[in-house]
């Protein structure tokens, strides 16, 4: 599984299992002096189950599983949603929420029903993202991103994933589910974290 190093073939690996937010992330990255892979081509890796307590615990545990696993610079990220009205839940737990069996439309629809009656002064709330990047040379950095935004009513939109479709951005005057890839990196939890990611990395690059 370990592949040797080497400058002219600088390799950075996403510690993530979820295709979208694979993707996500790769889109993030480009332009970057790095081949960016995922996970998929490393089948035999098995990515540390996810604490309850600490976005940074979570993605450093799995950009460390990968690094040790092949020799390689990873990069993991934890994130999730945290609504006021529900005292910062889910938060950590945002990807587990109703349990391990809902799919995102799920989530979302339980979400909703839990906040039926809350007007909207109350019904605010933020993504929270860590990126963790590790290097097999010992070096290892997380990096923190939010944005703020209110849970909509119902969703809007069928772009992005996750909460996106009722995470409604003011400054837009829409859902995440509503805007543009580009428009969603430019402000989002993940693109906020993934803008110092990558100032980083050129660095580590050179």
């Amino acid at each position: 599984m370990t592949r040797s190093t080497s400058p002219s073939d600088p390799l950075l690996i996403l510690a993530t299992g979820n295709r979208a937010k694979g993707r996500e992330l790769a889109a993030l990255l480009a332009g970057l002096p790095y081949r960016v892979e995922d996970l998929s081509a490393y089948p035999d890796i098995v990515l540390p189950p996810e604490g309850e307590t600490s976005y940074t615990e979570n993605a450093l545990g799995k950009a460390r599983a990968v690094t040790r696993a092949t020799g390689r610079m990873a990069l993991g990220d934890d994130s999730g949603i945290e609504v006021d009205a529900f005292d910062g839940r889910p938060g950590v737990l945002s990807a587990r929420y109703g349990g391990e069996g809902l799919t995102d439309t799920g989530r979302n629809a339980l979400m909703l029903r839990e906040l039926v009656g809350v007007p909207a002064a109350r019904r605010t709330a933020r993504y929270r993202a860590v990126i963790a990047i590790t290097a097999p040379d010992g070096r290892e950095v997380a990096i923190e991103g939010t944005v703020e935004g209110l849970i909509l009513e119902s969703p809007r939109g069928d772009g992005g994933f996750g909460y996106d479709p009722i995470f409604y951005y003011p400054a837009f005057g829409m859902s995440f589910g509503e805007v543009s890839a580009t428009a969603k990196h430019a402000v989002s939890h993940r693109g906020r974290a993934l803008a110092q990611a990558r100032a980083l990395l050129r660095r580590w690059a050179s």
